[in-house]
């Protein structure tokens, strides 16, 4: 009789995902094991539970998925189960927190399709700005374009300690170039906005992060990004639905909303997913390899 197919979600949060957990039955495990309050020194002694349970044939049925809300909890806790794999007992891992690592690589994606196709650029030839960039999906937005070669500026809305502080922990983890900045006013947003091509705006849902007015100083903006599905928009002037809509304001730039991010985002999700439970050789997912296959998508 054929094992079942297993998939161990790992969380340091009080509650897995249901976001996560519907993912990964629409991507045909069979069986779904969720453990919440899962602490770093926790990881180990889980996968190696895990890996030494079944036989080396039953543990190609088997796969681990890392979630949270913590990118660089998220990285460690990847490394960490990778150490506990003693060959042939190996098993994937997809890291995944919060979804940050999908959708950021979703959003970066989208852009970059509408860069090359509607100005003939590249991310290396663009300056860009994340909004709410001290968030799991903006710093992982930053990371993967500032690794695609982008400028990035990572934004807090209060802090610019904050700000810099989470650049150089992940340049320090993830070799990127991110510099941060604070932008709590209209007045500092637009200051910001002056010189930049290219905007990424995943703070929080529900809020406005840049009205008309401020968006009118954006004057070499290219395109831009919002993930942020709950009305209001996070950028005035773009609709949830569009993919590739100009901007009224200002000449040439053009929109990507949150439904049309999270298309890609959904789609991206259940082929990693898909991978880590077809693949006979075991796959470590993490954001390098989101970006990868969003690239593919779009």
């Amino acid at each position: 009789m054929p094992k079942r197919s297993i998939l161990h979600m790992l969380d340091p949060m009080p509650n897995n995902s249901p976001f996560d957990i519907n993912m990964a039955v629409d991507a045909g495990f069979d069986i779904l094991m969720p453990y919440s309050n899962v602490k770093l020194e926790d990881v180990h002694g889980l996968t190696q539970d895990a890996i030494f349970s079944r036989s080396p044939s039953g543990i190609k049925r088997t796969g681990l998925f890392i979630g949270g809300r913590d990118m660089g909890l998220s990285m460690d806790m990847m490394d960490t189960a990778k150490q506990a794999m003693v060959p042939p007992f190996e098993i994937s891992v997809l890291s995944d927190p919060s979804g940050a690592f999908t959708t950021a690589a979703a959003l970066v994606a989208c852009v970059e399709k509408q860069l090359k196709e509607k100005h003939g650029k590249d991310l290396k030839d663009c300056k860009a700005l994340v909004f709410g960039g001290t968030g799991p999906v903006g710093i992982a937005t930053g990371v993967i374009a500032s690794l695609a070669g982008a400028q990035i500026t990572l934004v807090d809305h209060m802090s610019q300690d904050a700000a810099n502080d989470v650049a150089k922990e992940y340049n320090r983890r993830c070799q990127s170039s991110l510099s941060g900045a604070a932008a709590a006013s209209d007045e500092e947003k637009a200051l910001l906005l002056a010189d930049t091509d290219i905007i990424f705006c995943t703070a929080k849902a529900g809020i406005q992060v840049l009205n008309s007015e401020v968006l009118a100083h954006a004057k070499n903006l290219k395109v831009a990004g919002d993930v942020n599905a709950v009305p209001p928009a996070g950028i005035a002037g773009i609709a949830a639905t569009d993919s590739d809509v100009a901007i009224d304001s200002i000449a040439g730039a053009i929109g990507i909303g949150a439904l049309a991010v999270g298309n890609v985002k959904y789609q991206l999700q259940h082929k990693l997913l898909e991978l880590i439970l077809e693949t006979d050789t075991p796959v470590y997912l993490d954001f390098r390899d989101a970006f990868t296959a969003a690239r593919e998508l779009v």
